[in-house]
């Protein structure tokens, strides 16, 4: 039982040099919400914080007669999933509800991130009918094939739809869910 114990603690705590080690969590969730930042898409607000990302994708969607310019881009690519994209944005609401009391000066980036994904893009992206939710843009194919920053992306910006005609259960119910994250 001492020998679990004494693992336990070996791997709960790092030691180096005989001093303990540690973490700074309020400085992880600064930097993940410093990174959510840096995967804007679209008209980049006067508090965007990472100064040398610039405005891009701000014509996504005009082929189909909708503005899907906003959101944020998956992964370091410059393709928007709605899917992936609902599921962070769900959680960093849901981490906002459950202890944005402890957040100190990030709060309002949190809450400012969950507007831009949120409120403001996945409302684009359900609201432009009432039996389409568009569910991603950009030529994955295309976008993995290449290396360029969402400033400079000359890639197709293809529009990919939920319809009747073409269902999408999954994409459906985390652009509903994610909506309920514009109470905050």
């Amino acid at each position: 039982m001492v020998r679990k114990i004494m693992f336990l603690v070996i791997v709960l705590v790092y030691v180096n040099n005989g001093n303990a080690i540690l973490h700074d969590y309020g400085d992880a969730l600064a930097k993940s919400i410093l990174y959510y930042e840096g995967q804007r898409s679209g008209k980049l607000p006067a508090t965007q914080r990472v100064t040398w990302r610039k405005d891009s994708a701000i014509c996504d969607g005009r082929d189909k007669g909708v503005d899907l310019s906003g959101g944020c881009y998956d992964a370091g690519d410059n393709v928007k999933y709605n899917f992936p994209m609902a599921f962070t944005i769900t959680m960093l609401a849901w981490g906002v509800i459950e202890h944005g009391n402890s957040m100190g000066t990030e709060l309002p980036h949190a809450l400012e991130a969950v507007r831009w994904w949120a409120t403001d893009y996945f409302l684009k992206s359900t609201d432009a009918a009432p039996d389409i939710i568009y569910a991603q843009v950009g030529d994955p194919n295309a976008d993995h094939n290449c290396c360029q920053r969402p400033e400079d992306m000359d890639t197709p910006r293809t529009v990919y739809a939920v319809t009747p005609d073409k269902p999408g259960s999954e994409v459906t119910a985390a652009a509903l869910l994610s909506n309920c994250a514009f109470l905050l």
